[in-house]
């Protein structure tokens, strides 16, 4: 008797043989890789935006910051600090040269450390220890229209290229 037309004596339903259960199955293999690929060129057709945060942004007023110090106040937003001398400002990204790591402001030690690979800057973001092959950078500062510090992370300034002398480098004081 062939397997097609093998039935339950007892009930008359069919069975399946095994030639059509693999049958079954072979096809819902090949349309579950065909609805695969059918949604993941509809998720193709809709790409991944990374939302970041603005580039640009006000950091108060220039009496927010105490002279001779170092503000960590937009680190977490920005990954930046704001520098106060006696006679100007400036803005330093808060990236190891090295490899990217995020260093920290050491208050009673005066310098910037790298906790990765033990980078050391000064105050004013320039290398004196560690692996770290140049200065970090300074982003861009200026005053704005209603008296406010305007940052940008998007317009740097590097020391080994002469940049820190530049318009936008450093904000200074008149008197």
């Amino acid at each position: 008797m062939p397997a097609e037309a093998i039935r339950d004596e007892g009930s008359g339903e069919h069975i399946w043989s095994r030639r059509e259960l693999l049958s079954l199955a072979g096809w819902g293999a090949i349309l579950t890789c065909f609805g695969a690929a059918g949604a993941a060129f509809v998720r193709f057709m809709f790409p991944r935006v990374l939302f970041e945060p603005p580039t640009k942004w006000k950091a108060g007023f220039p009496t927010d910051y105490t002279v001779n110090t170092v503000s960590s106040r937009w680190m977490k937003d920005y990954r930046c600090w704001i520098v106060r001398w006696p006679d100007g400002l400036f803005s330093i990204l808060a990236v190891c040269t090295h490899l990217g790591c995020t260093p920290r402001w050491l208050a009673g030690e005066d310098k910037f450390k790298c906790p990765c690979h033990g980078s050391g800057y000064h105050m004013d973001g320039t290398n004196f220890e560690g692996p770290a092959p140049r200065p970090m950078e300074h982003i861009f500062i200026a005053l704005a229209d209603d008296g406010q510090l305007l940052c940008d992370k998007a317009i740097t300034f590097r020391k080994e290229l002469g940049q820190w002398g530049k318009p936008g480098s450093f904000l200074k004081f008149h008197g």
